[in-house]
């Protein structure tokens, strides 16, 4: 089996090399069409990453985690990306063997898109277009520079957006994937503020997603993911499953509700714990509103009720009563008139 998966990966790989676009349905074609030109993932050398982040200079990062680094590139068409180089160690490449993989697979407006890569060392590097309104946490927080206050409508249409990403990843795409890692520092937001969900580090595959691994033992496993956001029934027994998204997703749903931080670290309180009393009463719905929201022209007590519904049915303690993402979609395509038109483009304000 590891021999076939080894083998999987390095055929898709060669298709790239070889300059072959494996579309959707699996049919090839011609990277010269002008139609799928946007579909090819590039295989960039390190001299050329080099050349693209400075020598990875200190003033091209503009993003870093605990095992990796992103700078700012620019293309010779003067368009930007961001370059991710994961740091090296024999773990490390295997997470980054297996995002790459996933993103090479998977396609979705919702999901951040990948460019290219370079395979050449030990530091994995996967380079992505260039989000230039930064994360959700950093404008929710307005920790980002020029950075605005996101309207209702526009977090709302953030909400929907996620949700059809996860629902792809979950029913649509042809390994279900659990990303394992949904916060709001893992949305990226375009020039007109839509979503990008990015980070496929934690991410699991198809069955294996579904069950834990034999060897792993109570003492030993290692839990992935954000504090915050975490299951508490994932938590509890190291099983991955889709639940485990949905949970993340009424966490996200609480914070564009309430403007509030998942895990504050000065308190260390969840936001599930402070919100949970208001979650049940729903005569006190209006007690966890962003106070932004006074002064927002597109701001609708009804759809802020119906949210706050769907955040808590995706937080049941029991994952099989949680909500489905297609569920989720519904209820706000019934119930929420704010995402309409979510893919229209907008004026650039964050307030339209």
């Amino acid at each position: 089996m590891a021999f076939l998966k080894c083998l999987k990966f390095k055929i898709r790989r060669k298709r790239i090399h070889d300059g072959v676009v494996v579309l959707s349905d699996g049919t090839k074609t011609d990277p010269c069409n002008k139609f799928v030109q946007d579909s090819i993932v590039r295989r960039f050398s390190w001299d050329e990453i080099q050349v693209l982040t400075m020598k990875c200079s200190s003033s091209r990062m503009i993003g870093y985690g605990g095992f990796s680094s992103v700078y700012l590139a620019r293309f010779l068409d003067s368009s930007l990306g961001a370059v991710k180089i994961q740091c090296s160690s024999e773990r490390l490449n295997q997470v980054y063997k297996q995002e790459l993989n996933i993103l090479l697979s998977i396609c979705h407006p919702n999901i951040v898109k990948l460019k290219g890569y370079c395979d050449e060392r030990d530091e994995g590097v996967l380079v992505f277009d260039y989000m230039c309104n930064g994360t959700l946490d950093e404008n929710l927080r307005g920790s980002r520079k020029n950075s605005v206050t996101l309207s209702w409508k526009k977090r709302m249409v953030i909400a929907y957006q996620l949700a059809l990403a996860i629902e792809y990843l979950h029913e649509k795409c042809s390994l279900q994937i659990v990303h394992g890692d949904i916060k709001a520092s893992n949305i990226l937001l375009d020039e007109d503020y839509n979503c990008k969900l990015c980070d496929f580090g934690s991410a699991k595959m198809g069955f294996s997603s579904l069950v834990l691994p034999p060897s792993s033992m109570k003492h030993n496993r290692m839990i992935v993911g954000s504090q915050g956001y975490l299951d508490p029934h994932y938590l509890k027994t190291g099983l991955a499953s889709k639940k485990q998204d949905i949970y993340s997703f009424g966490v996200i749903l609480l914070e564009l509700i309430t403007g509030k931080e998942a895990f504050c670290a000065e308190t260390r309180q969840k936001l599930t714990i402070i919100s949970d009393p208001m979650l049940t009463d729903t005569t006190k719905v209006e007690e966890l509103m962003d106070p932004r929201f006074e002064n927002d022209h597109t701001f609708d007590l009804e759809e802020a009720k119906v949210m706050t519904s769907v955040s808590s049915m995706c937080l049941r303690r029991s994952p099989s009563i949680r909500l489905s993402a297609a569920e989720i979609i519904t209820t706000m395509k019934d119930q929420v008139s704010s995402i309409s038109h979510p893919f229209e483009k907008s004026t650039g304000s964050a307030n339209a």
